[in-house]
């Protein structure tokens, strides 16, 4: 995602609020590790998703906000010591009590970092409203791995002896999430098949395309109760009368003749 951001010079479409929920809930996952003792890999994971996360963060503020470079670079790296200093002193402040046998702490930590992790799946959704459901700025080989992750691990869950009923929560409201994000993708590309078509005729991109041609361009139908299909070629009247309205024209009085006399 780092580099396609830097390759495209852009960062439409990816929603900076998600990208600082997940590097936010890197440092509760970090802490979860770190003071049970997880494999080194496991103890570094959360770190590296955290960081990766951060940098991506930043490009949406030099690309997306036009921020100066190191504007951007100095928050993001303030923010990744705040992140740094607030994990090591909840390492250092649960980790006696943990090893003491009070484990309800650590519950909380990991039931937070779950909850920001899955409500960082919400922001995208508001990007999509925007461009009438096309994603644009996530990856969908990303988005395939990640919901296979959730997925393997709730079937692993599911083959335990005892069910996690947490842990199986989380797998199934991420794996919804982005469900709906794939959902999205499919019905637009459905409504803008047509446009697709003619783009792929034309050898051009769908985005070069409707850029030529702004009456190809998808856009949200202005009454709630039909949907009109400007890909498929359906033609928009200039002019919608509603069947409640009615049309009234007024005729202009005339001027009352005089009566002639016979004085006159």
């Amino acid at each position: 995602r780092i580099w396609y951001n830097w390759k495209r010079k852009s960062t439409e479409g990816l929603p900076p609020t998600m990208l600082m929920l997940w590097a936010s809930c890197a440092v509760p996952f970090g802490v979860y590790a770190i003071v049970q003792n997880f494999n080194l890999a496991l103890q570094i994971q959360p770190q590296c998703f955290g960081g990766l996360t951060l940098i991506a963060w930043g490009q949406t503020l030099y690309y997306g906000k036009h921020w100066r470079a190191r504007t951007a670079a100095l928050a993001t790296i303030l923010v990744a010591i705040g992140f740094a200093v607030t994990e090591t002193i909840l390492i250092l402040t649960l980790r006696g009590p943990y090893h003491r046998g009070i484990e309800w702490p650590m519950m909380m930590v990991a039931i937070i970092a779950s909850v920001i992790l899955a409500v960082g799946l919400i922001p995208p959704y508001f990007e999509l409203a925007k461009r009438n459901g096309r994603v644009i700025g996530i990856n969908f080989i990303f988005l395939t791995v990640d919901w296979l992750g959730a997925f393997f691990s709730l079937m692993a869950l599911v083959a335990q002896n005892t069910f996690d009923v947490l842990g199986g929560s989380l797998y199934i409201v991420c794996m919804f999430l982005e469900l709906g994000i794939f959902l999205s993708q499919g019905i637009w590309l459905w409504r803008v098949r047509h446009v697709c078509s003619e783009a792929k005729k034309a050898g051009k991109t769908y985005d070069e395309y409707v850029e030529q041609h702004p009456s190809k361009k998808l856009r949200p139908s202005a009454s709630s109760e039909s949907i009109v299909d400007l890909e498929a070629g359906d033609r928009v009247p200039e002019v919608t009368i509603s069947p409640m309205e009615k049309c009234i024209t007024r005729v202009p009085k005339e001027p009352a003749l005089p009566i002639l006399t016979d004085s006159a």
